[in-house]
């Protein structure tokens, strides 16, 4: 099962190709997507992205996520993220989010299992 193309990205809004959702925030991974609500796990800007927020899209089994931090980086990835995506064997790659949707479409496009969370706004 390969990963979504992420369609468009603009502020606030986001289109996966295949879904017919327009999300603000989301998760995708081989063979889906859906909203990254962070109220599920009580995110916020500081200190940003848990492990929580990635453990759905760890256990699709990709070999990689892409965190986008937003259009003005202001979502935090806090160490302790990242080192728990390494701990699995996932590469990480964390980018603001134009650059972290170029980079995804980029690793699904050559057939890599590529997963991610994008933030659309700030």
């Amino acid at each position: 099962m390969s990963s979504p193309e992420i369609a468009s990205l603009s502020w606030g809004q986001m289109k996966v190709k295949g879904c017919s959702t327009t999300y603000k925030d989301c998760k995708v991974w081989p063979g889906g997507s859906r909203t990254w609500d962070w109220r599920e796990t009580g995110t916020n800007h500081s200190p940003g992205v848990q492990p929580a927020d990635l453990e759905e899209v760890v256990k699709k089994g990709v070999q990689t996520v892409v965190i986008g931090r937003g259009m003005s980086e202001a979502l935090q990835v806090p160490s302790s993220t990242v080192d728990y995506l390494k701990k699995n064997g996932i590469e990480v790659v964390v980018l603001q989010t134009e650059k972290a949707v170029e980079e995804y479409n980029a690793l699904a496009a050559r057939g890599v299992k590529v997963g991610g969370v994008f933030h659309s706004t700030c």
